[in-house]
């Protein structure tokens, strides 16, 4: 038995926000006028500037007789202050932290929540990759330090999102929970529903829980083995399954435009960096075009094949899909296209483009990171894959 898939809703209404100063200030404006409920499920949750201003409008909102749940990862919200969690429980906020570290769960530690999902009122929905952290929003600064996508959501597909969320909620306290299907509904299994005809407010919930549903990564292999025209994929860690690397290279040999939007200089793992460019010679030669993000750290994790859309936690990597909660919305709708179109073609411009050439040229420092790290991912995937 496998999880719920959920299906394609129609008359959604969709508003791509570019990095955190749009994001927070838009999520924050409606914090502000919520009536009844306010759900939070986030992976990366930190004590600073940002968390003292998003406290603020909580605490307020609980004064005014909100429900306020806030479902964070433990490993993910390490950086949340033990004096801060307290406070926020005595003003009445409901706290749930998915799977506690523990010395002796081994392996059992890296199952982690990864999604970032917001709710408010059952209404409105924002799906991306942010966190609740300095590094993608301070409240005085006009740029953040991290490069990050939400998207604000509203339309039925809302109801699903809050399916998936109420779940969660309820499952974490659970014992052994991470070993369980994580999905709302058990159903038959079953691939993604097909791409609907038309291009104007579709969307879908997808998800990931663990290895027991990889529904985001069907998705996209279906997408990218279909794909005519565009295929255009940020991530900033590229450490890709063998078959996503398969199709792209697949794509780009018939003819499509082939574009990966990867991190540059500016990461929070360079291991993850070296390691993943270990594909890039196999993929240039095929004719993928990679660029690398120069201004920041890219946290995005945004795709566009065609006309259909998925943004969301996933990072499409072999780590994130082994052990992950994700969550991505999928989307066909001529608007959204757009604003992402615009959004990956700025990125580009602002890219280093790793041509064939310059892969040939790049310095000696550079080849034995890459070597080193390369086969040290090798042998952890190796490990983990005869422990199944």
């Amino acid at each position: 038995m496998a999880g719920l898939i959920f299906p394609w809703r129609a008359d959604n209404q969709f508003q791509l926000l570019i990095d955190g100063p749009a994001f927070f200030a838009d999520w924050l404006e409606r914090v502000a006028t919520a009536q009844k409920q306010i759900d939070i499920e986030l992976y990366l949750v930190s004590s600073g500037n940002s968390a003292e201003r998003v406290q603020e409008a909580l605490f307020a909102a609980v004064q005014r007789g909100v429900r306020v749940r806030c479902l964070f990862d433990s490993f993910g919200s390490r950086g949340f202050r033990p004096a801060q969690r307290r406070l926020w429980l005595a003003a009445g906020i409901e706290l749930r932290f998915y799977n506690p570290l523990g010395w002796t769960r081994g392996l059992q530690n890296f199952y982690r929540d990864h999604r970032k999902l917001l709710l408010i009122d059952e209404l409105v929905a924002y799906v991306g990759g942010a966190g609740l952290t300095d590094q993608f929003w301070q409240p005085d600064a006009p740029v953040s330090l991290w490069h990050e996508v939400m998207v604000r959501v509203q339309g039925p597909v809302v109801n699903d999102w809050q399916t998936l969320f109420d779940y969660q909620w309820d499952s974490c306290i659970e014992r052994f929970f991470w070993q369980q299907n994580n999905s709302p509904v058990q159903a038959p299994s079953q691939d993604s529903p097909p791409l609907p005809f038309a291009n104007i407010g579709k969307a879908r919930v997808a998800y990931a829980a663990s290895t027991q549903h990889r529904n985001i990564q069907k998705s996209l292999l279906r997408a990218i083995k279909g794909a005519h025209q565009t295929v255009w994929l940020a991530t900033p860690y590229f450490l890709p399954t063998w078959s996503i690397r398969r199709a792209l290279r697949k794509a780009a040999v018939r003819g499509v435009d082939v574009r990966l939007l990867l991190t540059g200089r500016h990461t929070d793992l360079p291991p993850v960096r070296w390691a993943g460019q270990r594909y890039y010679p196999a993929l240039l030669r095929k004719g993928v075009r990679i660029f690398e993000y120069q201004p920041r750290f890219l946290h995005l994790k945004m795709v566009m094949v065609d006309s259909w859309v998925t943004i969301g936690s996933c990072n499409f990597d072999h780590w994130h899909l082994r052990f992950n909660l994700e969550n991505n919305l999928e989307a066909r709708d001529a608007g959204l296209l757009e604003q992402v179109t615009a959004s990956m073609l700025r990125d580009f411009q602002d890219s280093l483009e790793i041509t064939e050439q310059v892969w040939r040229e790049r310095p000696l420092i550079q080849r034995i990171r890459q070597r080193l790290w390369g086969w040290l991912d090798r042998l952890t995937i190796n490990f983990l894959d005869k422990r199944k």
